[in-house]
């Protein structure tokens, strides 16, 4: 009986050390995007990797924002120490425009039920633009996923799951 016991007692008191939870960071963007969220996405990605988590998870809802702080966000998911995760949530969020590009560089994507994702579009914040700038901000964009393989493969992926 002293020696069930004494294995019990060890039992419990090793257990724990068989136990390792695993450290999942979240944040959350909802609005525009902007500098000062392409900044918080850096900070945080740095410090998850720091912390070593096994994910940052960025729970998203944004109308878009500003394509130079959508390219800066891309780049450092894409170059991230640790897999990215995009949620889009809660239900009635979307990933307009620049979340889309955000949520197609993540390692992971997933939304909750009643969101969307779309319109991937170029639009101007400052006024009107002639149709010439409209095409050329859309070839740009254009050209910012096929220059990203790991983009263009996972939108086609997304459109032909459809």
């Amino acid at each position: 009986m002293k020696s069930k016991t004494f294995f019990f007692l060890v039992f419990l008191c090793c257990f724990p050390l068989f136990l390792h939870a695993q450290k999942v960071v979240m944040i959350k963007i909802d609005g525009a995007i902007n500098p000062v969220s392409a900044s918080f996405i850096h900070e945080e990605i740095e410090k998850a990797a720091q912390q070593k988590a096994v994910c940052l998870m960025i729970q998203l809802n944004t109308p878009g924002g500003l394509l130079q702080s959508t390219r800066s966000i891309v780049s450092d998911i894409l170059v991230a120490p640790l897999p990215v995760v995009v949620y889009i949530s809660p239900s009635g969020s979307h990933a307009g425009s620049a979340g889309v590009f955000i949520t197609l560089a993540a390692h992971i994507a997933a939304m909750a039920p009643g969101t969307n994702i779309g319109a991937a579009h170029p639009v101007n914040l400052v006024g009107r633009t002639d149709s010439l700038m409209n095409i050329k901000a859309t070839a740009d964009a254009a050209l910012f996923i096929c220059r990203h393989p790991e983009l263009l493969s996972g939108l086609l992926h997304r459109i032909c799951s459809c």
